[in-house]
């Protein structure tokens, strides 16, 4: 019985922060990123991303821990493969978002030497992107294919 009133009283404690905040004049936005792989101009594969933040540092993690050997005794150390996303300084100006992304999208494919190797594109800069629109950030050449590697912002704001 205890718990459960101390769990209620806490609940109503983030409520009412979710609503001095709200009411406090900050503004949220939904960041909905998109990774596609592009071939002769057609997307081939698109994997979606989202997460709804202020001004303050966004984190978006997928993947996988890779393991890998690092001696003749089966000892292991691993490696994150996958996506990651970093989202910081969010603020708008003149109906546009501008927004601090750092993403980083990796895998590993067999290597020669009973090894993988691990395949990486890595961007960072400051963005400018136009509300509800979808704007490719960066793009780079697929390590695995003849195509690119994209990454693409949608931003809108949460009412």
């Amino acid at each position: 019985m205890y718990k459960t009133r101390l769990t209620l009283a806490l609940l109503s404690c983030m409520a009412g922060v979710c609503l001095a905040q709200t009411e406090s004049g900050k503004q949220f936005y939904r960041l909905d990123y998109a990774v596609k792989q592009v071939e002769d101009g057609k997307t081939v594969n698109m994997r979606h991303y989202s997460v709804t933040t202020d001004a303050g540092r966004s984190v978006i993690r997928t993947g996988s821990k890779l393991p890998l050997p690092t001696n003749d005794k089966g000892e292991l150390t691993y490696i994150d493969v996958g996506v990651s996303i970093d989202s910081s300084n969010v603020h708008e100006k003149d109906g546009e978002l501008l927004v601090d992304v750092t993403a980083e999208i990796s895998n590993a494919v067999a290597g020669a030497l009973k090894q993988p190797v691990i395949r990486q594109n890595k961007w960072s800069a400051n963005v400018t992107v136009p509300m509800g629109k979808a704007t490719t950030l960066f793009s780079s050449d697929d390590l695995a294919s003849k195509g690119q590697v994209q990454l693409e912002l949608t931003a809108t704001p949460v009412k």
